[in-house]
């Protein structure tokens, strides 16, 4: 190993979930880039498959399509893979969910959308991969989980949100915890907590001028996130130069939470 090879990740084999759009298909275009096999999954196939074709200019792309937010869609898809890999080098924790509504009207539902996608199928992913990252892993190259947290996650956004704020608030907590008791495994655990991205959830304010410039007033450094800036931060997470950060949390959001 040498400095120029620090950010390496050329041969290794990555499941990205969410990877049908937003962030998870920067981070999925980044990794098959710089030579990564990605597994990308989501729930709705035909928007998957497509998202697959896509990328594969990229490199090598296989979308299989799951139900993240029950365990029985979790293990068929660790099935799935394990009848294609011997190994697992990557895991990106990044499928999500969001549900707005007044306190005095947010239904059970949409609670239960939010965790069981957002916090329990961290923890239950990360739990029926780990044979497979077990089996990547090694003391001078460890697996990798990123698990995909939010700064909604570290401070109130304003909306109400209030499903999202709690769960994303528990990858960040989750992340510090399993890393504890997964580097043992040669097994790195850490966690990226976004800001502004365009994505399926925020499109809303992306698609609304006057609403974008004023998100964007509320960033320092003066834009929202690019697509290198989450691949960027992803590659780091994975490589070699990461392979003592254990357990933190990157606040990716140029500047929008440390503003005064």
């Amino acid at each position: 190993m040498t400095m120029k090879t620090l950010f390496d990740v050329s041969g290794k084999v990555a499941v990205v979930s969410g990877g049908s759009s937003g962030i998870g298909a920067m981070m999925a275009r980044g990794l098959l880039e710089n030579g990564v096999k990605v597994y990308i999954t989501a729930r709705k196939e035909e928007q998957l498959m497509a998202k697959a074709e896509e990328l594969f200019e990229f490199g090598e792309c296989i979308a299989i399509a799951s139900d993240l937010s029950r365990v029985e869609g979790i293990e068929a898809l660790v099935t799935a893979i394990s009848e294609r890999e011997e190994k697992i080098d990557i895991l990106i924790n990044n499928a999500g969910a969001n549900w707005s509504a007044p306190i005095e009207d947010f239904p059970e539902k949409g609670w239960d959308k939010v965790m069981d996608i957002n916090i329990k199928s961290i923890f239950f992913a990360t739990q029926k991969f780990l044979p497979l990252l077990k089996a990547a892993g090694t003391a001078d190259d460890p697996a990798r989980v990123i698990n995909i947290a939010s700064i909604n996650g570290i401070r109130n956004s304003g909306m109400p949100t209030y499903a999202y704020t709690a769960s994303k608030s528990g990858v960040i907590n989750l992340t510090e915890h399993l890393a504890t008791d997964l580097a043992r495994y040669n097994i790195n655990v850490n966690a990226i907590a976004p800001g502004f991205f365009p994505s399926n959830m925020t499109k809303q304010i992306v698609e609304n001028d006057d609403m974008t410039k004023m998100a964007i007033s509320q960033i320092p450094r003066g834009r929202m996130g690019a697509p290198e800036d989450i691949a960027g931060t992803a590659l780091y997470l994975c490589s070699r130069a990461s392979s003592w950060m254990i357990g933190q949390a990157l606040v990716l959001d140029g500047g929008m939470i440390s503003r005064p």
